[in-house]
């Protein structure tokens, strides 16, 4: 999108900033939004909020919140996003409820959120997702490109869990999550059975 297009539209949704008594929706949106993807054990009970300023909308459809853009914007670059040329925003969450997929929302709302980041003088947008392909072919279909990637494992009991981990008195993991960022991701992949490629996007406008 360049600068001088307006805001996507689409009938019965107002793309709007989000404002507290809205938390409650944001978070069952964006938890039904999750589930169909390699996500779906992301589960936050409450809002997350920033320390840099930042873009926060919803779309709103007659009161009920069917989807979600928040964007953390850099005041000096290097600071929120990765070092690379120009002030940059942070997507962290993006999301549109089930229900109302694929009707032109998540499209409003990046392109709503891309249009008052250029207010603030950033030029461009970053965001990590994992490998669902209807997810990047999205980002890539608005003008994003793939930057770099590491990896996200989980590691199950079974898997050998304690044999990695230096294990305290009386605690015993059960589970690991952990980033995988060295040159062996094919060992990795034949070792554990949940590996996700996390892949970071940016777009510049």
């Amino acid at each position: 999108m360049s600068r001088a297009e307006g805001p996507a539209k689409t009938p019965g949704i107002t793309v709007r900033p989000y404002l507290d008594g809205d938390e409650q929706g944001w978070v069952r949106c964006r938890v039904l939004s999750f589930l169909g993807s390699a996500f779906f054990d992301d589960v936050r009970r409450e809002k997350e909020h920033y320390d840099s300023p930042s873009i926060e909308l919803v779309a709103d459809q007659d009161g009920a919140i069917v989807g979600l853009i928040d964007v953390e914007c850099e005041e000096e670059p290097g600071t929120v996003c990765s070092e690379r040329l120009g002030l940059g925003g942070m997507i962290w969450h993006v999301a549109v409820h089930p229900d109302q997929q694929r009707r032109g929302i998540a499209t409003a709302l990046l392109r709503e959120a891309e249009r008052r980041a250029a207010e603030r003088g950033l030029v461009r947008l970053e965001a990590y997702t994992r490998d669902d392909a209807h997810v990047q072919a999205w980002y890539e279909s608005r003008g994003f490109v793939q930057l770099e990637s590491y990896l996200h494992v989980y590691v199950e009991l079974g898997e050998g869990l304690r044999d990695l981990l230096p294990i305290t008195e009386g605690l015993r993991p059960v589970r690991l999550f952990a980033h995988y960022i060295e040159d062996r991701p094919d060992e990795i992949r034949r070792r554990f059975a949940r590996v996700h490629d996390c892949v970071l996007y940016e777009r510049r406008f």
